[in-house]
Parts: structure tokens; sequence; C-alpha cells
């Protein structure tokens, strides 16, 4: 008997996939008045969380690898929403600030959240539970790759 493989919707990854498409297509118009890409929107959300960090923190924070973040970082900068220093103790680590601009840009981004919210029909619980889910799933997924 040959193996078969499983039909693309009883696919988890296809349904993770296709879930994490339509999520990126709802908060596209959301971002698009700041001028934010969804990747862009997780590094300055991880900012507002915690300034004045090395792109290294930033890269564990946002999961984003040096050559995801790198050019995110340059291009927020040359937006003016952030600079990159060196760090006082070494120079050769570079951390990452806010300026005015990027921390005044917080409060009205803020509205993102509620606006796609708004727009996704389950009710808190069964999202809190989605997302615990997922977050459980990340770390398994994690250990396997140090498992090799």
């Amino acid at each position: 008997m040959t193996a078969k493989t499983l039909p693309l919707p009883q696919q988890v990854c296809f349904a993770l996939y296709s879930a994490n498409n339509a999520m990126m297509r709802l908060y596209r118009p959301l971002l698009q008045p700041f001028d934010l890409t969804y990747p862009q929107y997780v590094v300055m959300l991880a900012l507002w969380q915690q300034d004045n960090i090395s792109l290294g923190q930033l890269g564990t924070t946002t999961l984003f690898d040096s050559g995801t973040l790198t050019p995110l970082v340059k291009k927020l900068e040359q937006k003016g929403w952030l600079q990159r220093v060196s760090d006082a103790s070494d120079e050769r680590v570079k951390n990452v600030l806010l300026t005015a601009t990027g921390k005044a840009l917080e409060v009205p981004v803020a509205g993102v959240m509620p606006a796609l919210r708004c727009q996704v029909a389950w009710p808190d619980e069964q999202l809190q539970t989605l997302r615990e889910q997922a977050q459980q799933l990340l770390i398994q997924l994690q250990q396997l790759e140090t498992c090799r």
C-alpha cells in the first residue's frame, strides 16, 4: 500500500497558514494609514513595551532573525520613528531607541487592536484559548529544533 498525503483541508499547517494570511489581510487596511506593515507593527509593539533594547533582544522578542529584523529597523529609522545607537558598554552592540515621533505613534496605533477585534466574531475566551494553544505549539516546535 502506498502512503497518501492528507487532503489540503485536513492539513494543520495549511489551516494555520490560511488563518495567518486572512489575519494579515485584516491588519493591512488598519495599518496602512500609519504607513506600517505588519512586521513593522510588531517591531513597534515590542519597542513600545520595552524601549532602548539591543537588536539581539529585539530579535528575541519579535522572533525575527537578523536578516529580517535589520531591514525593518532601517526602514523604521528612515521614517524617523526609531534610531540605532552604539551601546555605551560595548560599541559593537547596537541598541534601538524610539524617537519622540515613534513614541507618539503609539496612541493612534492603539486603535488598531480594537478595530481588528471588532472584525473577529469569536468570544474573548475562545481567542485567549487559541492564543495559548498557538504559544504552546510554538514552544514545542522551538524545542524540536534543538533536538536536531
